[in-house]
């Protein structure tokens, strides 16, 4: 039996262009900008040797059926007859924009590429093609892996996606100030994916010019605005905060994140909603242990 385990920060996009090549899902992602938090995901991977392949997903102590982390397990051991048994403690909750999905299959993928003696590489690729393959995310898998504050200027994954990591330590302040978002649902609506894409190109593409943590902020409420994403309590929540701080809104999730005087502004978020208070981290994706039995 092997066991190892892993963590992956949470990922908070502020703006996003899509972009899908039907060719090739490594060239699938998103351009736009966004950072990852110290509140994420820990996964405890266990392999066993087995007659037949099962696997066996966790969330925070529950059994779940999860399509997206079982597709991320089955590319990484094929036909394989082994036992699998993920636990996830997820930090955030999920359909928030806070990248959890993509941070529980991505810590899942470390740990299991960890007993496996597979690359680091094997497991962004594995999580990656899981999350773009159910529509569950686009760029939050490299934003995670590669931690700190980052601009994804060109979508998808290395050598064809590029990403440009920005040195950068703050306080943020994250509020849930409705119900989730279904990022398929977005993903897979045609004229909503149209608005988007032109907003999220023009956004991109402003803030290469002047990459500063300040114009991030009014870019991402710019796009959260004009793309209709934020419902009236995600813009009342906004425009509360912003007396205390520069503040926006997740993608893809009614919620928001901001920076500024932090209990000045969980004393104005709490009103809205559960407040988290987080780190940017820096690291990014990490294996924690390995253990061989």
């Amino acid at each position: 039996m092997i066991n190892a385990s892993a963590f992956a920060p949470g990922h908070i996009s502020g703006f996003f262009q899509p972009v899908f090549d039907p060719t090739n899902v490594y060239k699938t992602g998103s351009r736009g900008a966004g950072f990852s938090v110290t509140l994420g995901s820990t996964s405890q991977v266990t392999v066993e040797e087995s007659k037949q392949q099962t696997i066996h997903v966790y969330l925070n102590d529950v059994l779940i059926d999860s399509p997206l982390i079982t597709s991320c397990i089955v590319q990484l051991i094929g036909a394989q007859p082994l036992k699998i048994i993920s636990k996830i403690d997820n930090d955030l909750p999920m359909s928030q924009g806070f990248g959890m999905s993509a941070a529980g299959v991505l810590s899942t993928s470390y740990a299991l590429t960890s007993c496996l003696h597979l690359s680091l590489e094997d497991a962004v690729k594995a999580a990656h093609a899981a999350e773009v393959k159910l529509m569950t995310g686009l760029g939050d898998v490299l934003g995670s892996k590669t931690g700190g504050f980052e601009i994804r200027s060109d979508p998808g994954l290395p050598p064809w996606g590029f990403i440009h990591k920005i040195p950068l330590k703050k306080e943020m302040v994250l509020c849930i100030v409705d119900t989730g978002i279904d990022t398929k649902k977005v993903l897979t609506d045609e004229k909503q994916r149209s608005i988007i894409d032109v907003e999220g190109r023009i956004c991109t593409d402003t803030l290469l010019e002047d990459p500063s943590l300040e114009h991030f902020f009014a870019l991402s409420e710019s796009f959260a605005r004009r793309t209709g994403l934020a419902n009236k309590s995600v813009i009342k929540a906004i425009d509360a905060a912003k007396t205390q701080g520069i503040v926006s809104m997740c993608m893809l999730g009614h919620s928001i994140f901001a920076t500024g005087s932090t209990d000045k502004l969980v004393d104005i978020l709490k009103d809205f909603g559960d407040v988290y208070v987080t780190d940017i981290d820096t690291v990014g994706a990490r294996i924690i242990h390995n253990d061989e039995a």
